[in-house]
Order: C-alpha cells, then sequence, then structure tokens
C-alpha cells in the first residue's frame, strides 16, 4: 500500500476538500485525486463520497481511517528511530578494561545524555571488525588495522595510541625503576596470556618481541585478571605489560608497579574505524573528542612496521 496515498486520504478525511488538503500537503489538487483514487482502486471500494460541500468518508473509507492513522504513526516512529541520533552510536571497544572503553567512557562523562551503546562484540581480528562496521552491525570499533587493509567504505583515523607500561610484583628486579626501556626486558619472562593467533594484538607483540629481543609468553589459558595479578604478585621474575590507560584494580597488600616505558616509548595504536559518509552526530562528537584529547609522550616512540602508511 502507498504511504503517500494513505497520507493523502488522511489528510481529505480530515479537511474534508480536496484543495484543503492539497494545501496541506503541498502538492496539486490533481495529484490528490489521483492518489485517492489509486487507493480506491487497490482497495476496490469507494473511501470518499464527493458532495457539492467537499468530501466525506463512505463506510469503507470510516472503517479505514482509524487502521491508517496507526499505519502512519507506526511509520514516524519507525523514520525517527533511525534518523542521525535518534538511535543509540553502537561501539565496539573490544575489551571494558582497556584504553578504548575507558577513553569511551570519559567522553560520555563529558558528554552526558549521548546515546551511546558500548559492546564487546566476539570478533577475533580487525578486518572482521572493519566488515562489522560495513554490514551495520556496529558504527564503529577500535582496532589495530594496518592502513593497507582499510577495505573500501570504511574511513580509519588513529586517534587513541595506549603507551605500555611494565607491571610487576614488589619483588621483581625492576619494581624499584621509575622507567624502563624496552631493551631492558629482553631476558625477563613477559607473561601475556591468552595471546590468539591472528589477532592484531598477537602481531603486535610479536613485532615487540622481534624488534627489542624480547621473550612473550602467551601460552596457558586466560583465568582473568584476578589469576595474572595474583600471580604476578606472588612472584619475583615475572612481569607483563599493560596500557597506560588500561584499568587494573588489586588489593593493596599486592604492592604491584605499573613502570612506564621509554626509549622509544612502545606506543598500541587504536585506529577507530567507521563507515564513510555515517552522519551520526554522536559519532562526530566522538571524533571531535578524541582528536582534541590525542596526546603522544614526549620522545621518541615506537609502533608495529606494519602500521607504518
Amino acid at each position: 500500500m502507498d504511504i503517500d496515498a494513505l497520507r493523502t486520504f488522511v489528510a481529505v478525511a480530515e479537511l474534508g476538500q480536496f484543495q484543503a488538503a492539497a494545501d496541506e500537503l503541498g502538492i496539486s489538487q490533481q495529484a490528490v485525486s489521483k492518489r485517492v483514487a489509486g487507493l480506491e482502486k487497490h482497495l476496490g471500494v469507494a473511501l470518499l463520497v464527493r458532495t457539492s460541500r467537499g468530501s466525506r468518508l463512505s463506510l469503507d473509507g470510516q472503517v479505514l481511517l482509524s487502521h491508517a492513522k496507526k499505519v502512519l504513526d507506526a511509520v514516524e516512529q519507525a523514520e525517527q528511530a533511525v534518523r542521525p541520533g535518534a538511535r543509540p552510536l553502537r561501539v565496539d571497544v573490544l575489551n571494558r578494561r582497556i584504553a578504548p572503553a575507558q577513553a569511551v567512557y570519559r567522553f560520555y562523562s563529558a558528554h552526558p545524555g549521548t546515546p551511546l551503546d558500548a559492546v564487546t562484540l566476539d570478533i577475533e581480528n580487525a578486518a572482521q571488525a572493519a566488515q562489522a562496521v560495513l554490514a551495520g552491525t556496529i558504527d564503529a570499533s577500535f582496532r589495530a588495522l594496518p592502513p593497507g587493509q582499510v577495505p573500501a567504505g570504511i574511513r580509519a583515523e588513529r586517534l587513541l595510541d595506549s603507551p605500555l607500561e611494565l607491571l610487576v610484583g614488589p619483588g621483581h628486579p625492576l619494581a624499584d625503576e621509575a622507567r624502563v626501556r624496552p631493551s631492558d626486558l629482553a631476558g625477563h619472562r613477559i607473561w601475556i596470556p591468552g595471546i590468539r593467533q591472528g589477532t592484531e594484538w598477537a602481531a603486535f607483540y610479536q613485532a615487540l618481541s622481534e624488534d627489542f629481543g624480547l621473550s612473550i609468553d602467551g601460552l596457558g589459558p586466560d583465568f582473568g585478571d584476578e589469576v595474572l595479578l595474583d600471580a604476578l604478585a606472588g612472584s619475583g621474575s615475572l612481569a607483563t605489560l599493560v596500557g597506560s590507560g588500561d584499568r587494573y584494580l588489586w588489593p593493596e597488600a599486592y604492592g604491584l608497579r605499573r613502570i612506564p616505558l621509554s626509549g622509544p616509548t612502545p606506543l598500541y595504536p587504536h585506529v577507530l574505524l567507521s563507515r564513510t559518509g555515517d552522519s551520526h552526530p554522536a559519532l562526530a562528537a566522538l571524533r571531535e573528542y578524541l582528536r582534541t584529547s590525542l596526546s603522544r609522550p614526549d620522545g621518541k616512540v615506537w609502533i608495529p612496521g606494519w602500521m607504518n602508511p
């Protein structure tokens, strides 16, 4: 059924004249007559009775009117639901503990009331996340996607760099250092459980290991942050790497130390992926917030070679 014809029928029914309906809808009287006639032909009934004073509803027209109004109300609600800014911006933050989730939270705190859904999709790698953005499953995602792998239709912006820190227990040989160079970690056991091959973070740590001669152990199941933090607290040799913006909480008695890496500072480059031409106002606001708050550490930095254009 033609929605425009239905809208025209309701206008004539409520105003009682074809010309008045034409003025209301901003079309010609001829167009009004044509739409109503088409609707009557489609339904096989006469909806209006023409009189010298205008038009009045037939019995069939009276029955249709209430249903037509409900249909038009539903159409209006549907249109409102998908207009830019009407629905929440759906952003994949990868993991609620790490820097993207914290950045999106800070954005929301600075813009309270912004329609926003922060989600963590069960997606293996950056390429799959980009496809989810293209498919409309999500509006945006934070991923370390090499420039040469950005598919057509995706806007990729490096707006969030996360400097790495060393996380160790109080008994670790480097626990009292104010800063540590990546090369100083050679020979130390760095445990990052749960690294999955084929993911961008596996490629990141592989490049880090190769460039600085590190031994990063990704073996063993990932039993969660509590198990990792407990192991660090009780070990004099175990260490792990975390982003400076990652959120970890542990008992005070653990005495864990977060030590910045510098000379150079390794950066995990989170790229904001979104659909080209996406006009959601919350996405524009998030992009501007990240752009104005983006900061990189002083001195030399390191990112994987595959992230360079």
